[in-house]
Parts: structure tokens; C-alpha cells; sequence
């Protein structure tokens, strides 16, 4: 089961290795446009999640529609010959078998899997009729206010202060601190800080409990680093959530690799933060979904 899982994990990183190099950026610094563009499910209409979010963003299409071979020859389409396709990963929870002499299947466990998909710019034969027209957000609707009442009407939130030199989250205090909006370049760059931070807060012991925050970690550590990657995909998903486009402060080469390089020290940490990212979402949003990860 563990091998399984580890051969998902490290599949993933890899496609996600394969786009970072061939971009030179990272997808959580690129996120769509409205919660409409994300990408989606043709068929079902519903988003993907966690890291298949940004592993489908990334390949680029206009489109955010994304099918699989069976769904797109039930549409009476097919896919074009040549086309690559991307894996989507999901949790299937596995019901406890109290026959079985096995411990974990007597609890119940969950089973990491995957399928693949396609944008519909690789398929043919699809009735347009079949494809919902994609209307872009208008942006005469504030994006920047749409920032300032997600933040206002965070369930639980923890206390805001404004007035300091550098942005953090204390799990002590439970209290995020940001600069003025003033000190920042742009709007955009004060929100997208923000929602760092406020991810971050969503770990507390009062909120999701997450352990890299609950427990001290050492700068720089492997647990700091899947941490600030729970952060930046969290402020991503946000972002994305109020049509806020932030600017790429820090693309460098050196930033790049060091992220290369923790992803490829440890292949879990995707998926993993991934899936923290996308509750930390949920929980300043509160929406709520079914428990798939896909």
C-alpha cells in the first residue's frame, strides 16, 4: 500500500518537475483568474483540487475543461492522436474490514490513486453545445474587495495586526502580522501576503491542527519548508478565489532550484501540501465538499 502510494507520489512530482523546468516558474505563483476558470470537470462541473489544480493549470490551455478518454467518447468525441494526458490524483477510502486479520484494513484506511485526463483542446468531435462558453470575470467587480471581505468574514479568525516591519504568523498568540498596505508595491502584493499568513493561521490547535505548526520547526527545516508550501499554495488558491493576480516578486533561478530541490529530497511533499493548502482554502472560504481529493 505504502509502495503504491510512494509511486503516485513520486509520479507527480515528477510532472510537476518536467513543468517547472520547462516554464521557469512555479504554478503557485500563477493562479487563475476567478473561481469560475479553474479547472474543472466537463462532465461533473467540478473543480479539481489540492495539487491537481496547479499540475492542470500549469499545462497552459485556455480552456479550464479537463476529461477523461471514457468521458470524451460518451460525449461522442475522442482524443486527438499524440496527446499527453495529466494525472489527477484522489483519496478512495476503503470501508474496515473487521474479518480481516490485517490491522489497517480492520480500521479502514484511505489508498492513494490516480486516473488521467485531457483538456478539451486535446480532444475532436466534441459538440461545442457539449462545452460551456467561458465567460472571463468582470473585472468591474473589485477583486480587491472581494480580499477584504473574505479576510472580514474568516470564520475564527485569529487576530489581524497592521502595523509592523515584516509579515508572520505566531501560533503563540495566534495573531498574523503584515506592513501596512501602504509599504506594499501593490494591493495585490498586500493581499497575497495576507492570505500567506492567514493559511498559516489555519494550522492553529483552535482551527485544522496542522502539526507543522502546533509543533515548533526549525527554519529551513524539511517540516518549515512543507510548511511554507502549504503558504504559498494556500494564498494561491485565495488569490485565484478573488480574481487577484499577484506579481511574481522572487522567480529567480536560485528560488526555482531550491524548491526543485526539496521536491525532489522528498516526493510526499506535494500531494501532501497540496492537500493541506486546499483545507486551509476551505476552511477560510467555508465551503464544503465531498471527501475527494480529485
Amino acid at each position: 500500500m505504502k509502495n503504491g502510494r510512494n509511486k503516485i507520489n513520486e509520479m507527480i512530482t515528477q510532472k510537476m518537475i518536467e513543468r517547472i523546468n520547462a516554464t521557469g516558474t512555479l504554478p503557485w505563483r500563477k493562479p487563475w483568474v476567478s473561481r469560475d476558470t479553474r479547472p474543472q470537470n466537463l462532465v461533473s462541473r467540478k473543480p479539481y483540487r489540492g495539487v491537481n489544480a496547479f499540475m492542470l493549470h500549469m499545462m497552459g490551455y485556455a480552456q479550464p475543461y479537463f476529461l477523461t478518454i471514457k468521458q470524451a467518447n460518451q460525449l461522442g468525441g475522442k482524443i486527438r492522436k499524440g496527446e499527453k494526458s495529466m494525472p489527477v490524483v484522489f483519496w478512495k477510502f476503503v470501508e474496515p474490514d473487521k474479518a480481516s486479520e490485517d490491522p489497517d484494513k480492520q480500521k479502514g484506511y484511505a489508498m492513494l490513486r490516480y486516473y488521467h485526463v485531457f483538456n478539451v483542446a486535446q480532444c475532436e468531435g466534441i459538440p461545442e453545445r457539449k462545452i460551456p462558453k467561458l465567460v472571463l470575470p468582470d473585472r468591474e467587480v473589485c477583486p480587491i474587495e472581494e480580499a477584504e471581505r473574505l479576510i472580514a468574514d474568516m470564520p475564527n479568525k485569529p487576530v489581524i495586526e497592521y502595523n509592523r516591519s515584516y509579515a508572520a504568523y505566531n501560533p503563540l498568540t495566534d495573531t498574523v502580522r503584515v506592513p501596512p498596505q501602504e509599504m506594499f508595491m501593490s494591493d495585490a502584493s498586500f493581499f497575497s501576503t495576507c492570505f500567506h499568513e492567514l493559511t498559516h493561521s489555519v494550522g492553529h490547535r483552535s482551527r485544522l491542527a496542522r502539526k507543522a505548526v502546533m509543533d515548533p520547526v526549525k527554519f529551513g527545516s524539511h517540516e518549515y519548508s512543507r510548511e511554507e508550501l502549504v503558504a504559498e499554495m494556500g494564498a494561491a488558491f485565495l488569490c485565484g478565489h478573488c480574481g487577484i493576480l499577484p506579481e511574481v516578486e522572487d522567480n529567480s533561478a536560485a528560488y526555482l532550484n531550491s524548491w526543485l530541490e526539496r521536491l525532489k529530497a522528498d516526493p510526499s511533499m506535494l500531494v501532501s501540501a497540496g492537500q493541506q493548502a486546499q483545507k486551509a482554502y476551505d476552511y477560510i472560504v467555508a465551503e464544503k465538499h465531498e471527501p475527494v481529493a480529485a
